[in-house]
């Protein structure tokens, strides 16, 4: 059986298998300032997350006598002092981010600054990302506060997250640099194939080494967790589980099932087209519920959070439950399957069958 050793270490793991997914690495990740060579010139760096995520995966890829970086960590002292650990000696090429997200894209400035190197994006995850800095406000936008009474929001709830203002993205990330070189699909960034998702963010970079068989997939394709899908003010009649479901089955078409996957949260595995037929599979099953409720009667987005996930929403993960509830409504909706209803401000939804 194949083992993979720990850059620095005698520690070897062994391969691991669950649910149809293969995990090289077993239950191995590398320590704060470690890194696992996972491929040939490409290094896994594990850096930490608030909250039940716990860490995010960000990689170190050779090129040109150097390394570039993929995706950067949250601006905390230790994801700092990680990157300082494990890049000591290495000339750094350039900085690399899958998508706007905070825990990938908050350190970017920051990288980009220290090593004097430039910022390589999608058009749509830079630009959207420069917004959402600018927009700081004391009181949230009226549309926010519209579509937060519209799912059913209470009161107090919608008080609640109004008193805490609007626009903190700012304070998520590093000071982005004014310019980048942008990513598109199709091309190829050294060894590179950029391949691009969507829903889970606007236009979601992928990477694929086609010869060394080997994807970096960020958040559009995790091993345990479907990532985020939500419907938000910035695009208010989006459908952005549709983008999300084919880009989902485009990869399953275009891509090779034997890529080693590196995903932004969990552990490196392979079988890529077992995970998306899972993710696909998960997402129809739960529209299926979903319209399942709405038959036997009208129902705010609200009502539906008892059937949309296992555990309890509080006002912490409100805003997140709320926005991946309508992203599934409106799924429903755009295909005639649904319809919704405006009740004095608040939306009431429908089966059509």
């Amino acid at each position: 059986m194949a083992k993979a050793r720990l850059e620095g270490s005698d520690h070897h793991t062994t391969p691991t298998r669950h649910k149809g997914l293969d995990y090289p690495f077993g239950d191995r990740a590398p320590e704060a300032g470690e890194t696992i060579e996972v491929a040939a010139g490409v290094h896994w760096v594990r850096l930490p997350v608030p909250g039940p995520l716990k860490h995010i995966n960000v990689w170190l890829v050779e090129e040109d006598g150097g390394v570039a970086i993929v995706d950067t960590g949250l601006p905390l002292d230790a994801c700092k002092d990680a990157w300082r650990s494990v890049l000591d000696g290495r000339r750094v090429t350039r900085v690399i981010v899958t998508h706007l997200h905070p825990d990938h894209l908050g350190l970017a400035g920051w990288l980009t600054t220290k090593f004097r190197v430039r910022l390589w994006m999608t058009r749509a995850e830079y630009l959207t990302a420069r917004l959402l800095v600018a927009d700081a406000r004391a009181e949230p936008p009226t549309e926010v506060i519209a579509m937060w009474r519209g799912a059913g929001w209470s009161d107090e709830q919608v008080a609640a997250a109004a008193a805490r203002g609007w626009g903190n993205f700012a304070e998520a990330v590093h000071r982005l640099p004014d310019g980048y070189v942008r990513v598109q699909g199709g091309q190829q960034v050294g060894r590179w194939r950029a391949v691009i998702g969507s829903g889970h963010c606007p236009e979601h970079l992928c990477l694929v080494d086609d010869t060394q068989r080997v994807m970096i997939s960020g958040d559009q394709v995790l091993p345990r967790i479907s990532s985020n899908v939500s419907l938000t003010m910035l695009e208010p009649e989006g459908d952005p589980l549709g983008e999300w479901l084919g880009s989902l089955q485009r990869f399953r078409a275009e891509l090779p099932a034997d890529l080693l996957v590196l995903p932004a949260h969990g552990a490196p595995f392979t079988g890529l087209h077992a995970r998306l037929d899972a993710l696909i599979e998960s997402h129809e099953k739960q529209l299926e519920r979903l319209e399942g409720r709405l038959r036997e009667a009208p129902r705010r987005a609200v009502d539906c959070f008892g059937m949309m996930f296992a555990r309890a929403i509080d006002d912490g993960i409100l805003g997140m439950a709320t926005g991946e509830t309508l992203a599934h409504l409106r799924w429903l909706e755009r295909r005639g399957r649904a319809s919704v209803e405006d009740r004095d401000g608040v939306w009431w939804w429908s089966s059509v069958s």
